[in-house]
């Protein structure tokens, strides 16, 4: 059988080995004309039977700049209907653990068409998987005077809506979904974590690469919609974006996070902006989202629900390595660099110790991941410690060769998935990943997302993390890694 109803209308999938898909399920009715900046809406009911044997269209947004423009390629597939999403299934008459993957891609980039976010191996293990694209960039995120804000948030509730009343369908378990992200994905379940919209929605957390640090406040917003505004040559408003053309408004967007990437000026773009190098991201803006995700979790908001999160050891050096940044950083300049993303000397002294004889490029890197991906999963890990839900965390340290990344910001995703051999994944993994290392990770995402618990022991005063990849063989837990490092920072 390869169709499920939904209550918009019956869909139609495929079957391929077992597993069956049904791709570009629309979940919101379609953010175009006068529904371009608002809260998103139930798409319309349908007669007859929908296929959905093809990816549905993909989110606008700008393209990356070179190399990540081939480092992380993604597929732009037109039309109108963005908010939609996929469901592989090994069985529609089941009642399996449900997985919701919420890309990354700095709440500008992404969607989930890309080829290594395949759910077959998900699907294959008995999960029934879910992949769904949101509104990014001046879309989903920019603060706009007469438009909701955190549109993209709002796309990922109503998603997760979707899935509550219709994964039964597919033999899923709407009262055992796990969100898992990676990046902004990360930080966008984090947040959900926190928000009272998306209470109940979800059983159980997973963030890769990304914790509950992305938050920029009301003002420092509007500094940004006002840079926005400057380059357009007229306020920007959601009436008067809405009839611009999408060429248009994907150049501007594009303008307005290279010229913050040229000069980071907290007085002209807002501290908290500046402090994620993020132009378009979440807004505090009292409702959608009440509090920053950090106080919400210091607060308690989501401490019922378990949460595995985690780093890769050298996260900084897919935005430093293959673009020459990290080679171009010279001792001499070092202490500059620094001192403008606020790491002290004497920090900078305790990792230099730690790596005698390193490269200036390559402390830096090992710093600047510290700074923005490690000290939040901390603070994070740390803020849920009472309880009474666990906290589990990992580090994956697997080296890849190619342009010599390392233990790089995205190259758990096709471990996590079992699927190295995507060709997207391949680009940064190389062609002989160690295939061991992939079916413990995605062995244990699932078993988490099965019972709450991947199998070590959850966080305490002893900081334990479990380390994937360090060497051979399988994880290790490692007690406090790296913590006279973790002790240097004045401020996390």
């Amino acid at each position: 059988m390869t169709t499920a109803t939904t209550q918009y209308g019956a869909v139609r999938g495929d079957l391929a080995a077992g597993v069956t898909r049904f791709l570009g399920i629309p979940y919101a009715a379609s953010p175009t004309g006068p529904l371009r900046f608002a809260a998103p809406e139930p798409p319309e009911r349908w007669d007859g039977v929908l296929e959905c044997t093809r990816f549905g269209p993909t989110p606008p947004k700008p393209a990356y700049v070179a190399p990540f423009d081939t480092l992380l390629p993604e597929p732009d597939i037109p039309g109108d209907d963005w908010l939609n999403l996929n469901v592989w299934t090994p069985d529609l008459a089941g009642r399996a653990p449900v997985m919701v993957w919420i890309h990354g891609g700095a709440f500008a980039n992404g969607n989930s068409a890309v080829a290594m976010y395949d759910g077959w191996p998900f699907a294959r293990d008995g999960v029934v998987f879910v992949s769904i694209n949101y509104r990014l960039g001046i879309d989903g995120f920019a603060l706009l005077p007469d438009a909701p804000p955190n549109r993209g948030l709002l796309d990922q509730v109503a998603a997760l809506e979707w899935v509550r009343d219709n994964i039964a369908a597919f033999g899923g378990d709407p009262g055992n979904v796990t969100i898992f992200g990676e990046s902004a994905g990360a930080m966008s379940v984090t947040a959900l974590l926190g928000m009272p919209r998306a209470r109940g929605l979800f059983r159980r957390v997973i963030a890769q690469s990304g914790a509950a640090q992305a938050g920029a406040d009301p003002a420092d917003a509007r500094l940004v919609t006002g840079e926005l505004s400057t380059m357009l040559g007229f306020d920007a408003t959601g009436a008067s974006l809405a009839g611009l053309p999408l060429d248009k408004l994907i150049t501007a967007q594009a303008a307005v996070r290279e010229a913050m990437a040229a000069a980071p000026d907290p007085a002209r773009w807002g501290a908290s902006v500046v402090a994620t190098a993020m132009a378009f991201l979440p807004v505090l803006d009292g409702d959608v989202l009440p509090m920053h995700p950090q106080a919400a979790l210091a607060a308690g908001h989501g401490a019922d629900i378990p949460l595995l999160a985690g780093t890769n050891t050298e996260e900084f050096r897919l935005f430093a390595v293959p673009n020459g940044l990290a080679a171009a950083v010279t001792a001499d300049m070092l202490p500059a660099v620094l001192g403008m993303l606020g790491i002290s000397q004497e920090t900078a002294a305790r990792y230099e110790a730690n790596r005698p004889g390193a490269r200036a490029g390559d402390l830096m890197c090992a710093l600047v991941t510290d700074r923005f991906f490690r000290n939040p999963l901390f603070a994070a890990a740390e803020a849920r410690a009472a309880g009474p839900a666990f906290t589990y965390l990992y580090e994956f340290a697997w080296r890849s060769q190619v342009q010599d990344l390392g233990a790089a910001h995205s190259l758990e995703i096709p471990f996590v998935f079992d699927n190295l051999s995507a060709p997207d994944a391949r680009l940064g993994i190389g062609a002989s990943p160690p295939t061991d290392l992939a079916a413990e990770m995605h062995a244990t995402w699932i078993r988490f997302a099965a019972s709450g618990d991947p199998g070590w022991k959850a966080f305490d005063a002893s900081y334990p993390v479990m380390t994937f990849g360090a060497t051979a063989g399988p994880g290790t837990v490692v007690l406090d890694p790296r913590g006279d490092e973790r002790r240097s920072w004045d401020v996390r």
